[in-house]
């Protein structure tokens, strides 16, 4: 979308609570990669309408999309696991001061591990992949066995500002991780057992559904 249409769906999105803002401040003072409103917006009606029994969430970082999708599923168990241990902390503190620790579980550690250790746990409705980019179809492989029957992984930054569409006009820092996404990309819309499609909002969202 250009600039125009972007500044219009932003100052149109329903007012976020104080802490919210909060959190979107401390993140951008602090260079906390988060999910972007529109895309965030997105991805809480997909659940509104999912009505997810349980959610895992790969990439807490501060716990802003945890606290964001327990806003509209509430009684929704969410289990979020973050590498960073100082971002874990921040993401335990975050979720404590929202009275939330009941229902969001935050795990320290690298997801490649702990998606293992959960292949015996109940399954999962919605799976949310949103952390290391270049990883992100070993995440989604091992997320797999844990997705309930009729469940949908949803991944973010599939289009990473834009450069996997024009990767000539990538950075060198940010190629090789391109060149990963959009592999990645080509990978997930051919995948036999499920349909993906990806959405150009925000920094792209994908929705892959598990196909009976």
């Amino acid at each position: 979308m250009n600039e125009q249409v972007i500044h219009y769906l932003l100052n149109i999105l329903p007012a976020t609570t104080s802490f919210v803002q909060q959190l979107e401040k401390e993140a951008k003072q602090n260079h906390v990669p988060i999910m972007e409103p529109l895309s965030m917006d997105f991805m809480l009606h997909i659940l509104q309408l999912k009505k997810p029994k349980r959610i895992l969430e790969i990439g807490a970082a501060i716990g802003y999309s945890a606290l964001r999708m327990a806003e509209v599923a509430p009684d929704c168990e969410i289990i979020t696991i973050e590498k960073n241990e100082q971002r874990y902390q921040e993401a335990v503190m975050n979720i404590e001061k929202q009275g939330k620790s009941s229902t969001i579980d935050v795990i320290l550690g690298d997801a490649i591990d702990k998606l293992n250790e959960l292949q015996n746990d109940s399954f999962f409705d919605v799976i949310f992949i949103d952390a290391a980019k270049g990883q992100y179809q070993k995440f989604f492989e091992q997320s797999v066995p844990l997705l309930a029957r009729d469940g949908l992984i949803i991944t973010d930054n599939v289009l990473f500002r834009g450069y996997v569409a024009q990767p000539e006009l990538a950075p060198a820092r940010f190629k090789n991780m391109v060149k990963k996404i959009h592999h990645y990309n080509e990978w997930l819309m051919h995948h036999p057992n499920f349909t993906t499609t990806i959405v150009p909002i925000g920094d792209g969202v994908a929705i892959s559904l598990k196909k009976h």
